[in-house]
């Protein structure tokens, strides 16, 4: 069996050592002659894995303890109507720093179920590749919470700060951000937001799970009639098991936290590792005439690197000949071409010091 460097933007690439502890246990669940997928989500073998799955989390992130960690499903793209049908129960507006397509999408969700959003601050005007800064933010005078995606994947945009939610009568509003990308690539302060959500498929673990953390004062802002499986109250009342859960996803989820502490060392050492790999590869692109990336240099991502060639009909080639060196998955975002590599945690350092050396290859040969 060989393995490939996974530079995916999602699902993406896991762990090694978590799939391979996975592989060991997938049959006989330590000693129990099952696998996970088979377990009920109420017997206590299932539920020791979930508490343990949270414990660890709120261990790597400092979770205080007045916020709430649910273990839900639907894609980060349910929370973008989950979110205002949560905070918008006692009126007010949603606010919104725009800065690409994902954070894009949930204003149009906001816009569709309440008839209207207000954009706080966009990058749209300069194609997003320079994001605003917190005196560039308006509130408007109504808003209820102001969201923010601080990491666009597709762009490769991310903000190089925590905003602010103060609007101008002085009233600090929640912060409510789409981590997805981000997440657990470095230390955070939860503390700063009042509802942090998040999709697997990139740094916690498989697709078919969502991470939310939310605080516990805004777990009665929501709209008097909504499904329960929307519901935040509701999840947190019932531990994230109003239905069956995406138990497997949840138990990988789990070992993926455990890798983090006992293997990583804990987000300082995973974000000292993921500054070194952006580095070396934002080097690579920006000594060279052959390959551009075109985001303010402030506001690049650690997490999603995108680039292009000089001559856009080597695309294809390149793009091959990757495959053949054994580097997926590299093709850029239909939605705006060129190609991306995305530096997830389970990305090792290894897999882009042999792109960066395919990189200088390619070019010589074809530059």
């Amino acid at each position: 069996m060989t393995r490939h460097y996974n530079f995916c933007a999602g699902p993406a690439a896991l762990p090694t050592a978590v799939l391979e502890r996975a592989q060991r246990e997938m049959l006989d669940y330590q000693g129990r002659g099952l696998s996970v997928m088979e377990m009920s989500h109420r017997s206590s073998e299932y539920v020791a894995i979930a508490e343990r799955a949270e414990a660890d989390l709120r261990e790597l992130l400092a979770v205080p303890d007045n916020y709430r960690v649910l273990f839900t499903q639907g894609g980060a793209t349910q929370q973008f109507a989950a979110v205002p049908m949560n905070l918008l129960g006692r009126g007010g507006r949603a606010n919104f720093i725009e800065t690409g397509i994902w954070g894009n999408k949930a204003i149009k969700e906001a816009r569709h179920l309440f008839g209207s959003a207000h954009i706080a601050a966009s990058s749209a005007e300069n194609g997003h590749v320079e994001a605003p800064q917190q005196a560039d933010i308006a509130l408007s005078d109504d808003a209820a919470y102001l969201h923010v995606t601080p990491n666009e994947t597709i762009g490769g945009l991310a903000l190089d700060f925590v905003p602010v939610a103060r609007r101008g009568d002085g009233v600090e509003v929640p912060l409510v951000a789409d981590l997805s990308s981000t997440i657990l690539s470095e230390p955070l302060d939860v503390s700063r937001f009042g509802v942090i959500y998040a999709g697997a498929q990139k740094n916690i673990g498989p697709a078919g799970l969502v991470l939310v953390i939310v605080r516990d004062d805004l777990l009665d802002q929501a709209v008097s009639e909504m499904p329960s499986l929307f519901s935040y109250r509701q999840l947190a009342e019932a531990g994230s098991m109003i239905n069956t859960p995406a138990t497997y996803s949840w138990y990988l989820a789990g070992l993926v936290f455990d890798w983090l502490k006992r293997d990583v060392g804990g987000l300082e050492a995973m974000a000292e590792i993921n500054d070194r790999k952006a580095a070396k590869l934002y080097e690579a692109i920006d000594r060279s005439d052959f390959y551009s990336n075109p985001i303010a240099v402030r506001n690049r991502s650690k997490m999603n690197v995108p680039f292009v060639l000089a001559d856009s009909a080597l695309d294809n080639a390149f793009l091959e000949e990757a495959e053949a060196a054994g580097l997926l998955n590299l093709k850029g975002h239909r939605s705006v071409g060129g190609m991306r590599a995305s530096l997830y945690n389970a990305v090792p350092e290894s897999a882009v010091d042999a792109l960066v050396a395919f990189m200088g290859d390619f070019e010589k040969r074809r530059g």
